[in-house]
Protein backbone atom coordinates (compact mmCIF):
# COMPACT_ATOMS: atom_id res chain seq x y z
CA UNK A 1 0.00 0.00 0.00
CA UNK A 2 0.90 3.48 -1.10
CA UNK A 3 0.52 5.62 1.90
CA UNK A 4 0.28 9.94 0.58
CA UNK A 5 1.04 12.39 3.35
CA UNK A 6 -0.90 14.81 1.18
CA UNK A 7 -1.41 16.41 -2.24
CA UNK A 8 2.01 17.27 -4.18
CA UNK A 9 2.35 20.64 -5.08
CA UNK A 10 2.29 21.11 -8.90
CA UNK A 11 5.85 21.86 -10.19
CA UNK A 12 6.06 25.45 -10.94
CA UNK A 13 4.57 26.36 -14.53
CA UNK A 14 7.96 26.87 -17.35
CA UNK A 15 8.23 30.46 -18.13
CA UNK A 16 7.85 31.45 -21.82
CA UNK A 17 9.90 34.70 -22.92
CA UNK A 18 9.95 36.31 -25.71
CA UNK A 19 13.30 36.92 -27.88
CA UNK A 20 13.85 41.17 -28.84
CA UNK A 21 14.84 39.05 -32.01
CA UNK A 22 11.24 38.32 -32.82
CA UNK A 23 10.22 42.47 -33.03
CA UNK A 24 13.36 42.96 -35.91
CA UNK A 25 13.08 45.22 -37.64
CA UNK A 26 11.37 47.53 -35.15
CA UNK A 27 13.95 48.11 -31.95
CA UNK A 28 14.98 46.25 -28.49
CA UNK A 29 11.80 48.92 -26.70
CA UNK A 30 9.12 47.36 -29.04
CA UNK A 31 9.60 43.96 -28.02
CA UNK A 32 9.02 44.98 -24.25
CA UNK A 33 5.88 46.67 -25.51
CA UNK A 34 4.57 43.23 -27.12
CA UNK A 35 5.91 41.09 -24.60
CA UNK A 36 3.74 43.40 -21.98
CA UNK A 37 0.78 43.38 -24.30
CA UNK A 38 0.64 39.85 -24.86
CA UNK A 39 1.27 38.35 -21.49
CA UNK A 40 4.93 36.71 -22.47
CA UNK A 41 6.67 36.25 -19.01
CA UNK A 42 9.46 38.16 -20.08
CA UNK A 43 12.09 38.94 -22.69
CA UNK A 44 15.20 37.49 -23.68
CA UNK A 45 18.13 40.24 -24.95
CA UNK A 46 19.78 39.79 -27.83
CA UNK A 47 22.82 42.13 -27.40
CA UNK A 48 22.67 43.80 -31.21
CA UNK A 49 23.38 47.09 -32.72
CA UNK A 50 20.66 48.59 -30.87
CA UNK A 51 22.17 51.00 -28.37
CA UNK A 52 19.67 50.34 -26.13
CA UNK A 53 20.11 46.53 -26.08
CA UNK A 54 24.07 47.39 -24.36
CA UNK A 55 22.73 49.83 -22.11
CA UNK A 56 21.89 47.92 -18.68
CA UNK A 57 19.85 51.30 -16.99
CA UNK A 58 18.28 51.92 -20.10
CA UNK A 59 16.82 47.74 -19.97
CA UNK A 60 16.12 48.28 -16.43
CA UNK A 61 14.03 51.67 -16.83
CA UNK A 62 11.91 49.03 -19.62
CA UNK A 63 11.70 46.29 -17.20
CA UNK A 64 10.32 49.04 -15.18
CA UNK A 65 7.99 50.66 -17.14
CA UNK A 66 6.08 47.62 -18.66
CA UNK A 67 7.20 45.48 -15.57
CA UNK A 68 8.59 42.69 -17.94
CA UNK A 69 11.93 41.47 -16.53
CA UNK A 70 14.84 39.99 -18.78
CA UNK A 71 15.06 36.11 -18.69
CA UNK A 72 17.95 35.45 -20.28
CA UNK A 73 20.68 37.41 -22.67
CA UNK A 74 21.97 36.76 -25.75
CA UNK A 75 25.43 37.40 -26.23
CA UNK A 76 26.64 39.24 -29.37
CA UNK A 77 28.41 35.96 -30.68
CA UNK A 78 26.73 35.75 -34.00
CA UNK A 79 27.84 36.85 -36.94
CA UNK A 80 25.80 39.43 -37.77
CA UNK A 81 27.28 41.10 -34.06
CA UNK A 82 30.65 40.49 -34.44
CA UNK A 83 31.06 44.07 -34.34
CA UNK A 84 29.12 44.86 -31.10
CA UNK A 85 31.02 45.82 -28.47
CA UNK A 86 34.46 46.12 -30.54
CA UNK A 87 35.63 43.76 -32.96
CA UNK A 88 38.20 41.94 -31.15
CA UNK A 89 38.31 40.39 -27.52
CA UNK A 90 35.29 37.80 -27.80
CA UNK A 91 36.13 36.83 -24.14
CA UNK A 92 35.03 40.44 -22.93
CA UNK A 93 31.96 40.35 -24.98
CA UNK A 94 30.67 36.97 -22.99
CA UNK A 95 32.04 39.29 -19.23
CA UNK A 96 30.20 42.14 -20.13
CA UNK A 97 27.05 39.62 -21.31
CA UNK A 98 27.27 37.87 -18.06
CA UNK A 99 27.83 40.87 -16.13
CA UNK A 100 24.68 42.52 -17.73
CA UNK A 101 22.60 39.58 -16.98
CA UNK A 102 23.59 39.92 -13.55
CA UNK A 103 22.44 43.17 -13.35
CA UNK A 104 19.28 42.72 -14.75
CA UNK A 105 18.55 39.30 -12.56
CA UNK A 106 18.46 37.34 -15.73
CA UNK A 107 20.09 34.05 -14.54
CA UNK A 108 21.26 32.72 -18.30
CA UNK A 109 23.26 34.03 -21.15
CA UNK A 110 23.03 32.55 -24.55
CA UNK A 111 26.67 31.78 -26.02
CA UNK A 112 27.45 30.39 -29.83
CA UNK A 113 29.98 27.86 -30.14
CA UNK A 114 33.11 29.78 -31.61
CA UNK A 115 34.03 30.52 -35.02
CA UNK A 116 36.83 28.27 -36.58
CA UNK A 117 38.98 31.11 -37.38
CA UNK A 118 39.01 32.20 -33.75
CA UNK A 119 41.64 29.87 -33.02
CA UNK A 120 42.65 31.30 -29.59
CA UNK A 121 39.31 31.87 -28.00
CA UNK A 122 37.92 28.18 -29.67
CA UNK A 123 41.01 26.15 -27.95
CA UNK A 124 40.24 27.54 -24.22
CA UNK A 125 36.32 27.75 -24.74
CA UNK A 126 34.66 24.75 -22.77
CA UNK A 127 36.98 25.75 -19.63
CA UNK A 128 36.61 29.32 -19.89
CA UNK A 129 33.15 29.10 -20.05
CA UNK A 130 32.83 26.98 -17.20
CA UNK A 131 34.80 29.55 -14.84
CA UNK A 132 33.02 32.39 -16.16
CA UNK A 133 29.93 30.66 -14.73
CA UNK A 134 31.48 30.05 -11.36
CA UNK A 135 32.95 33.72 -11.48
CA UNK A 136 29.53 34.95 -12.24
CA UNK A 137 26.74 32.65 -11.02
CA UNK A 138 25.12 33.31 -14.26
CA UNK A 139 24.51 30.34 -16.41
CA UNK A 140 26.02 30.22 -20.07
CA UNK A 141 24.39 27.95 -22.37
CA UNK A 142 25.93 26.74 -25.22
CA UNK A 143 23.71 26.68 -28.01
CA UNK A 144 23.40 23.71 -30.89
CA UNK A 145 24.21 25.38 -34.56
CA UNK A 146 24.12 23.91 -37.77
CA UNK A 147 26.40 23.03 -40.98
CA UNK A 148 26.73 26.06 -43.40
CA UNK A 149 25.68 24.52 -47.04
CA UNK A 150 26.98 26.10 -50.36
CA UNK A 151 26.81 25.00 -53.60
CA UNK A 152 26.02 21.27 -52.31
CA UNK A 153 29.07 21.37 -49.50
CA UNK A 154 29.31 22.06 -46.18
CA UNK A 155 31.69 24.58 -44.88
CA UNK A 156 33.34 24.00 -40.94
CA UNK A 157 32.37 27.27 -39.50
CA UNK A 158 32.19 26.68 -36.04
CA UNK A 159 35.22 25.39 -33.09
CA UNK A 160 34.94 22.51 -32.30
CA UNK A 161 31.68 22.12 -34.30
CA UNK A 162 28.01 23.06 -34.70
CA UNK A 163 26.61 19.93 -32.48
CA UNK A 164 27.38 20.75 -28.69
CA UNK A 165 26.13 17.41 -27.64
CA UNK A 166 29.44 15.67 -27.30
CA UNK A 167 31.24 18.72 -26.08
CA UNK A 168 31.61 19.14 -22.35
CA UNK A 169 30.21 22.13 -21.74
CA UNK A 170 27.80 22.25 -18.38
CA UNK A 171 24.73 23.85 -20.03
CA UNK A 172 23.06 23.63 -23.75
CA UNK A 173 20.55 26.12 -25.33
CA UNK A 174 18.56 23.53 -27.57
CA UNK A 175 17.34 25.67 -30.89
CA UNK A 176 14.48 24.18 -32.93
CA UNK A 177 14.60 25.59 -35.95
CA UNK A 178 18.65 25.04 -35.84
CA UNK A 179 17.95 21.18 -35.20
CA UNK A 180 15.66 21.45 -37.88
CA UNK A 181 18.47 23.00 -41.08
CA UNK A 182 20.75 20.26 -39.18
CA UNK A 183 18.82 17.65 -40.31
CA UNK A 184 18.10 16.50 -36.35
CA UNK A 185 15.26 16.09 -34.34
CA UNK A 186 14.57 18.35 -31.53
CA UNK A 187 12.58 15.84 -29.79
CA UNK A 188 15.32 13.54 -29.51
CA UNK A 189 17.63 16.39 -28.74
CA UNK A 190 15.18 17.19 -26.23
CA UNK A 191 16.44 13.87 -24.36
CA UNK A 192 19.61 13.47 -25.67
CA UNK A 193 20.84 17.02 -24.00
CA UNK A 194 18.91 15.59 -20.97
CA UNK A 195 19.99 17.48 -17.76
CA UNK A 196 22.39 19.91 -19.20
CA UNK A 197 19.51 21.47 -20.94
CA UNK A 198 19.00 24.89 -19.47
CA UNK A 199 17.10 26.47 -22.32
CA UNK A 200 15.23 26.56 -25.48
CA UNK A 201 14.37 28.44 -28.45
CA UNK A 202 11.19 27.92 -29.22
CA UNK A 203 10.70 27.97 -33.38
CA UNK A 204 10.29 25.40 -36.22
CA UNK A 205 11.14 24.52 -39.20
CA UNK A 206 11.15 22.55 -42.39
CA UNK A 207 14.36 21.32 -42.65
CA UNK A 208 15.71 23.84 -45.39
CA UNK A 209 19.17 24.88 -45.51
CA UNK A 210 17.59 28.25 -44.57
CA UNK A 211 17.36 28.83 -40.89
CA UNK A 212 13.89 29.63 -40.81
CA UNK A 213 12.93 30.54 -37.56
CA UNK A 214 9.32 29.59 -38.04
CA UNK A 215 6.10 30.20 -35.92
CA UNK A 216 5.79 26.15 -34.11
CA UNK A 217 3.59 23.76 -35.76
CA UNK A 218 4.50 25.50 -39.71
CA UNK A 219 7.41 23.23 -40.18
CA UNK A 220 8.45 19.88 -39.83
CA UNK A 221 9.70 19.44 -36.36
CA UNK A 222 8.04 17.44 -33.43
CA UNK A 223 7.47 20.94 -31.20
CA UNK A 224 4.44 19.74 -29.58
CA UNK A 225 6.26 16.29 -28.24
CA UNK A 226 8.95 18.44 -27.38
CA UNK A 227 7.64 20.44 -25.10
CA UNK A 228 6.02 17.84 -23.73
CA UNK A 229 8.70 16.02 -22.82
CA UNK A 230 10.10 19.56 -21.05
CA UNK A 231 7.24 19.13 -18.43
CA UNK A 232 7.59 15.27 -18.27
CA UNK A 233 11.20 15.83 -17.31
CA UNK A 234 10.68 18.13 -15.05
CA UNK A 235 12.66 20.59 -17.06
CA UNK A 236 13.63 24.31 -14.92
CA UNK A 237 14.56 26.25 -17.51
CA UNK A 238 12.94 28.97 -19.72
CA UNK A 239 11.72 28.51 -23.26
CA UNK A 240 11.73 31.86 -25.58
CA UNK A 241 10.12 32.40 -28.73
CA UNK A 242 12.67 33.04 -31.77
CA UNK A 243 10.28 33.19 -34.16
CA UNK A 244 10.78 35.26 -37.76
CA UNK A 245 8.16 37.98 -38.07
CA UNK A 246 10.26 39.99 -40.58
CA UNK A 247 7.63 40.01 -43.24
CA UNK A 248 4.91 40.92 -40.93
CA UNK A 249 2.53 43.75 -42.65
CA UNK A 250 3.20 46.20 -39.42
CA UNK A 251 2.42 45.79 -35.81
CA UNK A 252 -0.72 44.55 -35.70
CA UNK A 253 0.37 41.10 -37.96
CA UNK A 254 3.60 40.70 -35.99
CA UNK A 255 1.16 40.71 -32.77
CA UNK A 256 -0.71 37.88 -34.59
CA UNK A 257 2.50 35.83 -35.23
CA UNK A 258 3.87 36.30 -31.55
CA UNK A 259 0.19 35.65 -29.95
CA UNK A 260 -0.04 32.40 -31.45
CA UNK A 261 3.42 31.51 -30.61
CA UNK A 262 2.54 31.72 -26.98
CA UNK A 263 -0.75 30.12 -27.19
CA UNK A 264 1.13 27.31 -28.77
CA UNK A 265 3.35 27.02 -25.70
CA UNK A 266 1.09 27.41 -22.74
CA UNK A 267 -1.03 24.79 -24.46
CA UNK A 268 1.71 22.04 -25.03
CA UNK A 269 3.48 22.91 -21.32
CA UNK A 270 0.45 22.87 -19.40
CA UNK A 271 1.44 19.61 -16.90
CA UNK A 272 -0.96 16.91 -17.59
CA UNK A 273 -4.05 16.76 -14.86
CA UNK A 274 -3.54 13.68 -13.36
CA UNK A 275 -7.21 12.29 -11.19
CA UNK A 276 -7.29 10.91 -7.95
Amino acid sequence: MVVVDGPRADPAPIRVGLSTTCSYPESTTAAFEIAARLGYDGVEVLVWTDPVSQDGAALQRLVDHFAVPVLSVHAPTLLLTQRTWGRGDPWGKLERSAELAASLGAGTVVVHPPFRWQREYASGFVAGVQRLEERTGVVLAVENMFPWRARGREVVAYAPGWDPADVGYRHLTLDYSHAATSGQDCLQLTRAFGERLAHVHLCDGSGSVKDEHLVPGEGAQPVAAALAELVRSGFGGTVVAEVNTRRARGRAAREELLARTLEFARTHLAPARVTR
